[in-house]
């Protein structure tokens, strides 16, 4: 075991003394192991502000690895979000993966460059990338190459199963408890999920459950077009008709796509691929409704707000078409990353300066909550205006304050939430045993 662990890092001191710079100026397709010589690379060019951990394996045995971006990595710093961008979870679309491979050189070479705008972003923020989260896939893909890659060769995983179709299906129980008025956010998994998924998904899931992710992106190619949720729609299907599916969030989620979709060079004109989406961007269910795909799935179990940002016609380009790709997304992957600092953030504290973990976070006009972290930490993404907000947590009175959002730095407001008072028993006592004995059954037995 011991072994196994070492292996990587004799790889980054190797790349070390042999030389390799981290800067990879030339573009290329990356196989899975020059990809992880790059990562580490990069890692060993700036150590002081990058970690590289795996969050699981592929069936074929292959690690999952992030590379994160911290001014203190490894460490969830209190009121400092957590972001991340994924690529490749459909193995032959590779453009996602160029990019976050040459994202994470360039963010490198611009923080030991003194670059402000990129210093503080590593300083404020704790950025997690994962280049390729379907490395089997895209193995099969490669094999082809760009010339012969067919539509759907290497899509899926090992076993052909389409990662962004394996999630647990959260929709069907949100609108389901949209006509009942029930819970709103962090819905429930299913019984026996962790068997009902790929190892792929299983180690994005267990990902998402560790970090307190808020803002998300993950990279898809076959369009030219900024993705957002839901997407999948709630009626069902009918031909030649597409439903668009709002979120409670919707207003939000069309601001951080057009936010990509400007910033990129020719996203925002709006046809592309043979294709017209205005100012592009697409509600996933109004483009067309899929079900179990990781963005709905963010939105509804975690905190992170995630959009899917579809970034070439191609699904595997020439080479040849890598640095064209690369200046036409570059601006747009750091100002949607940027994204994350909007809106409100703070602390939750009891009476003693505690902090309080799952503490619920409440916007009024807004039907879905965000919870806080296990610092007591929160963010909730919104856009400028005036906004009535709550904090509350099971056995605290919640408070509820207002607050105005302007267009710059989150900001911040904190809630110190008092003890609820005990409920008093004693009054109980003076109506005999039968009343007690009543009152201690009502207590065991609970609320089935």
């Amino acid at each position: 075991m011991l072994q196994r662990r070492t292996v990587p890092w004799l790889c980054a001191l190797l790349l070390g003394i042999m030389g390799l710079p981290a800067s990879g100026s030339d573009f290329q397709h990356h196989r899975y192991e020059d990809m992880v010589r790059v990562l580490f690379a990069v890692q060993s060019e700036c150590p002081y502000i990058t970690r590289i951990y795996s969050i699981g394996r592929s069936v074929e045995g292959r690690h999952l690895y992030v590379l994160e971006f911290s001014d203190n990595p490894g460490i969830h710093e209190a009121l400092e979000p957590e972001f991340k961008y994924v690529g490749n979870m459909h193995g032959n679309e590779v453009l996602g993966r160029e990019l976050l491979i040459k994202l994470s050189q360039f963010l490198c070479e611009e923080y030991r460059a003194g670059n402000q705008r990129i210093t503080r972003l590593i300083h404020d923020t704790r950025i997690h990338i994962l280049p390729s989260m379907n490395p089997d896939g895209y193995e099969v893909a490669a094999r082809q190459g760009p010339e012969l890659n067919g539509y759907l060769v290497g899509r899926g995983n090992a076993r052909d199963i389409d990662l962004n179709r394996n999630f647990p299906d959260l929709n069907a129980l949100m609108y389901y408890y949209e006509k009942t008025n029930g819970r709103n956010h962090h819905l429930p998994l299913p019984d026996n999920w962790e068997h009902q998924v790929e190892p792929e998904t299983l180690a994005v899931i267990k990902w998402m459950q560790n970090y307190n992710f808020i803002l998300s992106a993950n990279l898809h190619g076959g369009a030219v077009v900024a993705n957002y949720p839901f997407d999948r729609s709630r009626d069902p299907r009918i031909r030649g008709r597409t439903t668009y599916a709002a979120t409670p969030d919707d207003k939000i989620f069309r601001q951080l796509a057009r936010t990509y979709s400007y910033a990129h060079s020719w996203m925002h004109k709006g046809w592309n691929c043979g294709d017209f989406f205005n100012e592009g961007i697409t509600n996933g269910a109004s483009w067309y409704s899929l079900s179990k795909g990781m963005q709905d799935f963010n939105y509804l179990y975690t905190n992170c707000f995630e959009i899917t940002l579809e970034l070439s016609c191609d699904k595997f380009p020439p080479e040849s078409a890598l640095p064209r790709e690369w200046l036409g997304n570059r601006e747009a992957l750091i100002s949607y990353l940027e994204q994350v600092h909007h809106g409100i953030k703070g602390m939750v504290y009891d009476e003693n300066n505690n902090p309080i973990s799952k503490a619920e976070i409440s916007v009024a006009g807004i039907n879905h909550d965000v919870t806080t972290g296990v610092d007591g930490d929160y963010f909730r993404l919104l856009l400028p205006g005036t906004y009535t907000m709550k904090a509350s947590a099971p056995g605290y009175l919640s408070s509820s304050n207002t607050v105005t959002v302007g267009p710059a730095e989150a900001i911040q407001l904190n809630f110190y939430l008092k003890k609820a008072p005990k409920q008093n028993l004693k009054g109980k006592h003076h109506h005999g045993k039968k009343n007690i004995s009543a009152n201690k059954a009502s207590l065991k037995l609970g609320p089935r």
